[in-house]
């Protein structure tokens, strides 16, 4: 893939963010650094990064897909339904236990997403887990 200056933005901006970026704020941050770049050239440029698995897609039920870098660690996601906040937590047990239930299902586990729903229990105040 060719890496042009807009390509290069629009990388730099997905490889800072912090959150879980629709493809509308990616073109935002983006469009602030190069007005040049267009909502087209943002989703272009997703999906070739897609593609070429530098970038990941997800789908937490708000209609948009939002996206991340790929991690070298894995990890699971917890969304809080009332805001969208997408909370990335990791967890050994959980980890044993989907490897244990695919090999007692007969099966090798080569991958898998956990993505977890929920409402705050304390209105509002969580606890990172990583």
């Amino acid at each position: 893939m060719r890496m042009t200056d807009q390509r290069r933005v629009i990388a730099q901006v997905l490889s800072v963010a912090s959150d879980h970026p629709s493809v509308e704020d990616v073109h935002q941050r983006a469009h602030e650094v190069d007005e040049r770049i267009s909502l087209s050239t943002v989703y272009r440029t997703v999906r070739l990064f897609v593609e070429a698995g530098i970038v990941e897609s997800h789908d937490f039920g708000d209609g948009k897909a939002r996206l991340e870098t790929v991690a070298e660690h894995h990890h699971d996601h917890l969304i809080n339904v009332k805001t969208g906040e997408v909370i990335e937590f990791s967890n050994e047990e959980i980890e044993k236990l989907q490897e244990r239930v695919a090999r007692e299902l007969g099966f090798k586990l080569v991958d898998h997403r956990l993505e977890l729903y929920g409402i705050p229990l304390d209105g509002g105040n969580k606890k990172e887990t990583k």
